[in-house]
């Protein structure tokens, strides 16, 4: 019994997060990412939440300025094929003043 209390809390925990990502990202559709409704596990009934780009969040701004918002946008697009690589993030205008500071 203690095996199947652990497996219900971690799948809580997992959806719990999901949905956080959704309230922050939108709940991913067709247009964000093509293919998803096609996934094993996507639920059409998920909440739907609306999605936002990282500069309307709350003190995302002051905090990582516009470039900074941009490069986040980038980061976490729903759809692999959209996402920036590790490689080009790195070459993201928001990293400028750090490749400066580095002499690169």
């Amino acid at each position: 019994m203690p095996q199947l209390t652990s497996w219900r809390l971690a799948r809580t925990k997992e959806i719990d997060t999901i949905f956080k990502i959704f309230q922050r990202l939108g709940t991913p559709t067709e247009q964000m990412w093509p293919g998803i409704t096609e996934l094993p596990y996507f639920k059409p009934s998920w909440p739907q939440w609306p999605a936002h780009c990282w500069a309307q969040i709350k003190n995302i701004l002051p905090q990582v300025g516009a470039e900074g918002a941009d490069l986040l946008d980038k980061l976490t697009y729903y759809d692999p094929r959209r996402r920036i690589s590790a490689y080009r993030a790195l070459q993201h205008p928001y990293f400028n003043d750090a490749r400066r500071d580095l002499g690169a």
